[in-house]
């Protein structure tokens, strides 16, 4: 089980305060915009020095690299592997003391990512949104395909995880530097169960999480396919299930910093 409370740590390794990481598929025609929008909205927040914005394609083939050229860092994979394989590329190669993962389509406005910066930096390893959370707001409302399979998704996902988790997969997640560094180099999974994988980690290493609402905007550019992409997903998940039992997750923590220890009470 996660920590449900901020973790004192020192502070996260990284030669920038920020990184945000944006894995792209078929996104040609629109990274740019969208690259230069997380500047914009992000500029009043964060200084442009202390910003990383990192584009990772995956396999795309239709100039998406080309058109990503005003990202700081822009990686790509040869063939399309999945959007938690990108994420995975991303997320290690940043440089960022907190680093966060978008969709390309921007289906959460750039902005939101500055409470996810800021819960980061008050102590928390992952903060991630929640679309289920109360305060959560939808400006264009889903279709009802999309609504189930993610309901039924979610239930899935608890006999991976354990226990309830509102909403794992929602796109807009938060690391600090190392826990990232820690989660992604032991995830397996390349396709949309990442995120459940993730979570699953964070578990294991008894992390702290946090869960913010988020503002949700369909684009209606989202590369999901409902059917198909959660049956690849159902697989994924017993695949995770298996390795799990088999204790092919790796649980050494070396590289993260330790929580520090709570002061001692002063004696008068």
């Amino acid at each position: 089980m996660s920590r449900s409370e901020p973790t004192r740590r020192p502070p996260a390794p990284g030669e920038r305060r920020l990184s945000v990481i944006v894995p792209a598929y078929h996104e040609g025609e629109h990274i740019a915009a969208a690259i230069e929008r997380i500047r914009r909205e992000l500029a009043p927040h964060v200084d442009a020095d202390d910003l990383e914005v990192v584009v990772v394609d995956d396999g795309s083939g239709d100039g998406t690299v080309e058109a990503a050229a005003q990202a700081d860092l822009v990686l790509a994979h040869g063939v399309n592997r999945g959007k938690g394989a990108a994420v995975r590329t991303g997320m290690l190669a940043a440089r960022g003391r907190t680093r966060v993962f978008t969709d390309a389509d921007l289906s959460y406005a750039p902005a939101q990512i500055v409470r996810l910066l800021e819960e980061v930096e008050a102590g928390w390893d992952v903060v991630v949104g929640n679309r289920h959370h109360p305060e959560t707001a939808t400006t264009v409302p889903t279709t009802l395909l999309r609504e189930v399979g993610g309901r039924v998704v979610n239930g899935a996902t608890r006999l991976v995880l354990h226990h309830r988790r509102a909403d794992t997969q929602c796109g807009l997640k938060a690391f600090r530097a190392d826990v990232a560094d820690l989660i992604f180099s032991a995830t397996r999974i390349d396709g949309f169960a990442f995120d459940v994988e993730v979570l699953m980690l964070a578990d294991l290493h008894d992390l702290s999480v946090l869960e913010v609402p988020v503002e949700l905007e369909n684009s209606g550019r989202s590369t999901v396919r409902v059917a198909r992409d959660a049956s690849v997903l159902m697989v994924d998940l017993l695949h995770m299930r298996i390795d799990l039992a088999r204790g092919r997750y790796p649980l050494q923590a070396d590289s993260l910093a330790a929580p520090a220890a709570e002061p001692s009470p002063t004696i008068n």
